[in-house]
């Protein structure tokens, strides 16, 4: 058993808070949390880290958190704000001078050897010159330094987008609905991160409302609402959430009790 610290590298929408050529109160706020850039966190599981999804910022996200470290990489899906960033992971393969393995399901796997197909190549004599990585296809649950990882599908537009869960922890990002069957997955599940775009609802995403119905389905000791757009003002949002409910901002780290070791 050991306990998971999650950072928050990114907490914002496909476009990033503050948004270009807008001028409205939360793209001009002071407030630093209302600053988002694309979505993405690191999981610590003991000393090794885990990043899910390369978002555009990816180079400045671990510049401020500090981030030297990669062990592995899952994604959810492969849409450009959760994987434009993909060719700065060849730093981590410089810094840890080894291959680095990744994790995306069969279609997001797909669209990553189209795009990024140079990754996958052993074209260099030395690392840090084009991302090294060890491609694996995501069909089930699966386990990564001893820590049973468990993928939950959920839809998103015609997509489908991967949450995962690690023990009492689950990221479930760009949602529009969560199905019974990931609400089942989710069962027991002390902190819980969902996507929360605005107020109105949208087609691809979870409105805040209706996050807050899935935070009350599932009772989890706390909730983290990310992937949020510029509709949303961090202080004015947080005022009026349950005590139970918070806003996720960019360099945010929390721990997260005690993860269930997949030997277990």
């Amino acid at each position: 058993m050991t306990a998971l610290t999650v950072t928050f590298l990114g907490t914002g929408t496909s476009n990033g808070i503050p948004v270009i050529g807008c001028d409205c109160a939360v793209c001009h706020s002071t407030d630093p949390r209302d600053r988002r850039t694309r979505s993405s966190i690191t999981v610590h599981v003991g000393d090794r880290v885990i990043l899910i999804d390369t978002a555009p910022e990816l180079r400045l996200q671990a510049l401020a958190v500090g981030l030297r470290r990669v062990d592995a990489v899952l994604f959810t899906h492969a849409h450009a704000d959760h994987v434009a960033g993909f060719d700065d992971l060849r730093q981590f393969n410089y810094l840890a001078q080894s291959h680095l393995p990744v994790y995306a399901a069969p279609d997001t796997a797909r669209e990553l050897r189209q795009r990024f197909g140079y990754a996958f190549e052993d074209q260099f004599p030395f690392y840090g010159g084009k991302p090294d990585l060890i491609l694996h296809e995501i069909t089930g649950p699966f386990e990564l330094f001893g820590q049973e990882i468990i993928p939950i599908p959920v839809p998103h537009g015609r997509w489908t987008v991967l949450g995962f869960r690690f023990g009492p922890f689950a990221y479930i990002t760009d949602a529009a609905t969560v199905p019974e069957s990931a609400l089942a997955a989710l069962q027991g599940v002390q902190v819980l991160v969902l996507n929360a775009l605005r107020a109105r609802r949208h087609p691809t995403h979870l409105s805040i409302d209706e996050a807050l119905a899935v935070v009350e389905r599932l009772k989890p000791q706390q909730a983290y609402f990310t992937h949020m757009s510029h509709e949303v003002s961090h202080a004015a949002v947080s005022s009026i959430l349950p005590p139970n409910v918070a806003l996720a901002y960019d360099g945010l780290t929390i721990t997260v009790g005690e993860a269930r070791r997949a030997a277990e």
